[in-house]
């Protein structure tokens, strides 16, 4: 197992510092990767419980957001160029890329400049997103209905731009002619492509199939939960005859993280188990199991709140130093 750095971009106050201070200790800390947080707005509903849907539609989250409308915190676009010049080992990326608010053409080429900036250390996240209050700010409404085609559009529109000197492409989201979009990525064949959570074994074993997925990106899995997805997302590439298998993912959650002096309660509640909230034992314990699970590398997701940076530095490198030596040795 190795780890991976959600930096807290997103949160009620954080400053350039405090995130410059989190990437140097990950850099240091030779973590595999580091991820931002892709959110383009807070809606005032949100401080009343008021969203749409409950947070990522997931029904055991509140129709709220963690960080209020008021909240200092940035934007994860913005910081993927700036990771890459203050890094010179991690892998960086966006998690997960709200594909909808992006054109797909720009996005690419975006994309193939960073990896030159980066010397090929690009990951790329990809999802539908999920609150109409925020496709609304992104002047992405009428995309809400057709979400997922477009995150489909996007990746073979990705795919056709860094794989080919000229590309067109004819779609409903995108329409153009023969096109050059400037350096390819360094990464051979292309910057390797993470899916969002989807849920749908066979549907997600398709797209990993057809579009050469390399890693899925869930949230607070139990060891329980990734046991049954896994089983079930394997069997389905296996029906498919492809080289594709699970074996070959990185497969990774975005997992709220805090060492506590008191043990929490581990009574398994779905999203809401306290997975890395906890003791070191307990924390340690629950890698081994997820490790076992199929977990390839956790996002360790600092509070959004309350929890000072200075006391998630400290915990990083326990985590690091302590803990994760006994999960790779179990």
């Amino acid at each position: 197992m190795k780890l991976a750095l959600y930096l807290p971009n997103f949160r009620d106050h954080v400053t350039v510092q405090e995130l410059e201070d989190l990437t140097d200790l990950a850099e240091e800390l030779d973590f595999d990767s580091i991820w931002t947080l892709d959110r383009i707005v807070v809606p005032e509903v949100s401080d009343r419980g008021e969203l749409q849907y409950p947070f990522g539609m997931m029904e055991q989250f509140p129709t709220q957001l963690p960080v209020s409308a008021r909240g200092q915190w940035f934007q994860g676009w913005p910081l993927i160029p700036w990771l890459a010049a203050k890094t010179s080992k991690c892998r960086i990326g966006m998690s997960i890329t709200d594909t909808p608010y992006r054109s797909p053409g720009v996005f690419a080429a975006e994309i193939a400049t960073v990896d030159h900036l980066s010397n090929g250390r690009v990951n790329v996240g990809v999802g539908s997103g999920w609150m109409p209050e925020e496709f609304a700010a992104a002047s992405a409404s009428h995309l809400f209905p057709k979400r997922h085609k477009h995150v489909r559009e996007t990746i073979e529109i990705c795919l056709g731009i860094w794989t080919n000197d000229l590309f067109e492409y004819h779609g409903e989201f995108a329409d153009f002619g023969p096109s050059g979009f400037g350096h390819k990525p360094l990464q051979d064949p292309h910057p390797p492509i993470f899916m969002s959570g989807l849920r749908n074994p066979a549907i997600s074993a398709k797209r990993v199939a057809q579009y050469n997925l390399s890693g899925w990106i869930g949230i607070q899995d139990t060891p329980e939960e990734l046991t049954e997805w896994l089983t079930a997302f394997g069997d389905e590439l296996d029906k498919l005859d492809s080289s594709h298998s699970v074996d070959d993912m990185e497969i990774s959650s975005m997992c709220w993280f805090v060492i506590t002096d008191e043990p929490t309660d581990q009574t398994r509640n779905g999203k809401l188990t306290n997975l890395l909230a906890g003791t070191a034992e307990q924390i340690t314990q629950n890698l081994i199991e997820l490790k076992a699970a199929g977990m390839t590398m956790p996002l360790i997701w600092p509070p959004f709140a309350d929890v000072p940076v200075s006391k998630t530095l400290d915990d990083l490198r326990q985590l690091n130093d302590e803990i994760l030596p006994q999960v790779n040795a179990a």
